[in-house]
């Protein structure tokens, strides 16, 4: 099978490579060339955002399937279209599950939740996209398949709702022993994916007619709530027992409002999927990393080389700052009170 993928060097691609060359297909990666690739796959290197050269390098090919990592906005959408159209049996665009509706109202999540976000433009933004490939499928029948990822995480990623892209950083706290803040009551259920897993279900959509205008989620089954989500990284970590500050997400959000989309557009809420479309389409799709393994990959990674084990000391600072905050209205509410 003849596959394009637009990125496969990032998380979630990078796994979706290394299983297509490992099934044979014939896979050429374009992207910018600033990550090492895959061996066994064809590299080229042009800059999405200039549909010209892009053209001038697509040349007359064609192939059965194109995966597209990195169209983030309806304009990039559009920008695609003329460049795949009459090239492709299928493309595939990588969506995000956080555009399922925010929060939930039933539960488990399938892929006819509805799909509204009020607090999260990334979401937004996503949905447009595949609102744009569905009028396009209607219209001129363009080969539109919407894969719809939540959080997945390879080695390099602690994934927690309150960290730094320094992802270390977490792991350092946890191992001092020091407080780390925790979105609401750590109750809220989540579900975590390795990058392989996905992996083996976005590989075996690709060249299957059948998936032409429908979408997936692909996630793991395994579900945890935040807190049991600390509590594993800690003990992996060989950390003391974790210090969880419970803070409310109006409260966290209204502090450092940078994280409201991620928080408020998704992780604060429960987000539990049904898997049972995507098994229906590949039928040997199962998630098999638990979330302890894969932190313990992660760990492992960490601790091949110290260069890796960087702090962010910025998003430190501003955790013990808000916890500082927290802790006094805290107590000043209890004085208040009389406890």
């Amino acid at each position: 099978m003849k596959v394009l993928f637009i990125g496969g060097t990032g998380v979630i691609s990078s796994a979706c490579a290394q299983l297509a060359v490992a099934r044979g297909f014939d896979l050429t990666v374009l992207n910018r060339g600033r990550r090492p690739s895959v061996p066994g796959l064809r590299q080229w290197t042009a800059d999405m955002g200039r549909p010209a050269d892009v053209q001038a390098l697509l040349g007359r090919e064609a192939w059965d399937a194109v995966v597209d990592f990195i169209a983030y906005t309806p304009a990039d959408i559009e920008a695609r279209l003329p460049l795949f159209r009459g090239r492709t049996a299928q493309y595939v665009f990588i969506s995000s599950a956080s555009a399922y509706q925010k929060p939930p109202l039933h539960f488990p999540i399938t892929e006819s939740t509805p799909l509204i976000n009020p607090f999260w433009e990334y979401a937004r933004n996503k949905l447009a996209g595949e609102e744009r490939l569905l009028h396009a499928l209607r219209e001129e029948g363009f080969p539109a398949t919407i894969v719809r990822p939540s959080w997945t995480y390879d080695e390099t990623r602690i994934p927690v709702p309150v960290n730094s892209p320094q992802n270390y950083t977490i792991v350092h706290r946890l191992r001092q022993g020091r407080p780390v803040i925790v979105p609401g009551d750590g109750t809220a259920l989540w579900t975590m994916t390795h990058n392989t897993d996905f992996a083996k279900g976005l590989v075996g959509l690709l060249g299957h007619a059948g998936a032409i205008g429908q979408a997936f989620h692909i996630t793991s089954d395994e579900v945890l709530t935040w807190n049991q989500i600390y509590q594993t990284i800690a003990e992996v970590a060989g950390a003391p027992r974790p210090r969880l500050v419970h803070i409310a997400t109006d409260y966290l959000t209204a502090c450092l409002p940078e994280l409201a989309g991620g928080l408020l557009g998704d992780k604060a809420n429960s987000t539990v999927f049904d898997n049972r479309k995507i098994k229906r389409f590949v039928p040997d799709f199962v998630a098999t990393t638990r979330f302890r393994t894969g932190m313990a990959g992660s760990l492992a990674w960490y601790e091949a080389d110290p260069v890796r084990r960087q702090v962010d000391a910025e998003a430190e600072a501003a955790w013990d700052k808000l916890i500082a905050s927290y802790e006094c209205g805290l107590a000043e509410s209890r004085k208040a009170f009389g406890r």
